[in-house]
């Protein structure tokens, strides 16, 4: 068969055959074209046989300019056969001033123009008959392809739409919308239906799957369709966000999951440029726990902003070679280098600055899950509060330019040894801030639980999930703010550009997310349903108890008003402070309770340093008649 032979053939046989085709086809083009408009053979032959020669030759040639024979036939889109178009108006407009010029009588205008009709007709015709043969025997018609439907008949899903027919992966039922003035209209050849027919017609039509085409949508709002469509039995997909794409990207290669940040309840927080890469374009940048979750993410997006050298500090030999691989297969031409060990290693810290001549510093090292730190106290505060103090006294000796601490807000009145620890820290970057002599500015940048890092609920509930359940959620009531590894990676970069010194940085994350109702979303997000005593379903959901050192409720902000920033969506807040002479001492003193594991003597030293620790408040939390947020908090 021809198409088999088409299919063999080599590239180069594929170009000739579709030249040599259209060079016979075209003059036939333009026989038909001179018969529609002056149906006299007699008449025809009078011009000779020149017209039939010379303007197909010149469309091969703009064709082949077009690139026309330069393409492959499976994957010819509408960009092209628009430069086809373009190309033989080109062509009908040179061949009219051509004769009119040489020849004794002109050719009929209107032939050019039905040749031009003809020809285009032509081309389109002869190309998708090509695409189909050779579609069908490299198999690509033969897959079965999924039935959808659209969710959101707006230019979003007209584009996704004609991605999904050129690249031929899906069959496309229906749209759904939820605007009235759109039910039982027709939209590029398919009927949309109000999503309060869903379920009816998901059933009819035998749709298995919907893909959201709202990438403009609140998280709320993708929460709300999300779950009606769930209940419609069908798998949910989405378009990427407004973030990730730009309308001339959406494709099906922007069709994913349905991801839990989606549904957070607000929307990321876009970076402001200007102030995302102020403190590493052109310079040499060290991120301490490099290979950590928010550490790697740092590494990326500062080398996205060229920088002069990024070192990357970690303990952990495999996190710091997978960092470091990546690194160097997407930024093959900057400056990397990777040392391994720890941030308590003050000559580990002062030869990497000294010889790095470091003007950056992001301080990402930290032990941060709380129910290993609570049973291993000592190595969670050495680690933790001797890191800082390494970092912050290496930084002064060497000038550093800008050192940043990453905290948390656990540190916030805390009732972990994680929290205090951290708390400490931030103590630290204070004092140094105070002290400070070379021109140095210490800041700190605290926010909430990082969707997707390690320890976090989102990947401990997919496991869950994935075993079967049941998921453990440690009280029915507690609550966290949650944000994205990116977004936190580019808080920190913005919050070290607009630090002045000592300032806690916070962001605005909205309101606080109950953990009960993220188990609850992502339960419904695997399209699975919740097994209660009520319901036989696939997924129970089982309260465990609070850990030691666990509060319902998380603060970002120890107490006091915060002040606008530059970014509108970042609050900066002063908070009190020992002086480095006592704190220094304080820290002594702990460290020796550290060194004999003496737990009752480490929290009664925790206590003389963080005033606001208190390790048994946790359980007493849930009885807070006021809750604060961010909402309460930060003003909007």
């Amino acid at each position: 068969m021809l198409s088999n032979k088409l299919v063999l053939m080599s590239p180069l046989g594929k170009t000739a055959f579709m030249v040599a085709t259209d060079a016979i086809a075209l003059p036939f083009c333009m026989l038909a074209a001179m018969w529609l408009r002056l149906a006299d053979f007699d008449i025809i032959l009078s011009y000779g046989i020149h017209p039939y020669i010379w303007v197909p030759l010149a469309t091969l040639l703009v064709f082949g300019f077009a690139g026309l024979y330069r393409a492959v036939t499976r994957f010819i889109d509408r960009h092209l056969l628009t430069k086809t178009i373009i190309g033989l108006a080109a062509v009908v407009l040179a061949a009219y001033g051509v004769s009119y010029l040489i020849a004794d009588r002109n050719l009929p205008r209107n032939a050019l123009m039905i040749y031009w009709l003809i020809a285009f007709a032509y081309i389109v015709t002869s190309r998708i008959t090509a695409r189909l043969m050779l579609r069908r025997h490299t198999g690509i018609a033969q897959q079965v392809k999924a039935n959808v439907a659209i969710y959101g008949a707006g230019e979003a899903g007209m584009q996704l739409l004609r991605s999904i027919r050129s690249e031929n992966k899906f069959n496309v039922a229906c749209f759904f919308d939820d605007k009235r003035e759109l039910k039982n209209r027709n939209v590029a050849g398919l009927r949309v239906f109000h999503t309060e027919q869903l379920m009816d017609i998901v059933t009819q039509l035998g749709i298995n799957q919907i893909i959201l085409a709202i990438p403009s949508a609140s998280p709320q709002r993708r929460g709300e369709v999300m779950r009606s469509v769930s209940k419609a039995g069908v798998s949910v997909k989405t378009l990427s966000s407004l973030m990730e794409l730009s309308d001339r990207a959406i494709s099906t290669r922007a069709i994913r999951d349905v991801k839990i940040e989606d549904l957070l309840g607000r929307r990321p927080v876009p970076p402001m440029r200007e102030l995302f890469a102020k403190c590493v374009h052109g310079q040499s940048v060290l991120v301490t726990g490099a290979g950590g979750s928010i550490g790697s993410e740092l590494c990326r997006q500062i080398m996205t902003q060229s920088p002069r050298q990024l070192h990357l500090l970690d303990h952990s030999e495999l996190a710091l070679y997978t960092i470091q691989q990546e690194l160097h297969s997407r930024f093959p031409d900057l400056a990397l280098r990777a040392h391994l060990g720890s941030v308590c290693d003050a000559r580990l810290v002062d030869r990497i600055m000294q010889e790095g001549n470091v003007d950056t510093v992001y301080h990402a090292a930290a032990y941060k899950h709380v129910t290993l730190v609570e049973d291993n106290m000592a190595e969670g505060i050495r680690n933790n509060v001797i890191g800082a103090q390494v970092i912050t006294a290496a930084a002064e000796k060497h000038h550093v330019k800008n050192c940043v601490l990453i905290s948390t807000d656990k540190a916030v009145r805390p009732t972990s040894i994680m929290g205090a620890s951290k708390r400490i820290a931030e103590m630290v970057f204070q004092a140094a801030a105070s002290e400070a002599k070379n021109g140095g500015i210490f800041c700190m940048v605290r926010f909430g639980n990082v969707l997707g890092s390690s320890g976090s609920v989102v990947p401990i509930f997919s496991q869950q999930i994935e075993n079967g359940g049941p998921i453990t959620v440690t009280h029915p009531d507690v609550t966290r703010y949650f944000m994205t590894i990116p977004e936190a990676a580019q808080l920190v970069m913005q919050a070290g550009a607009m630090a002045i010194g000592g300032g806690v940085f916070v962001l605005d994350m909205g309101d606080p997310v109950k953990i009960l109702d993220m188990a609850r979303t992502m339960i419904e997000l695997a399209g699975l349903t919740e097994k209660t005593e009520e319901s036989d379903g696939d997924i129970e959901i089982k309260i465990v108890g609070l850990r030691p050192g666990e509060k319902l409720f998380e603060e970002l902000i120890i107490g006091g008003e915060p002040t606008a920033s530059v970014h509108p969506r970042i609050m900066t807040t002063w908070e009190h402070f020992l002086g480095h002479q006592l704190l220094t001492q304080r820290i002594d003193e702990l460290m020796m309770a550290c060194r004999e594991n003496d737990c009752d003597r480490i929290k009664s030293a925790m206590r003389l340093i963080v005033s606001e620790y208190a390790p048994d408040s946790q359980r007493a939390s849930a009885h807070i008649s006021q809750q604060p947020t961010m909402s309460s908090v930060v003003p909007h």
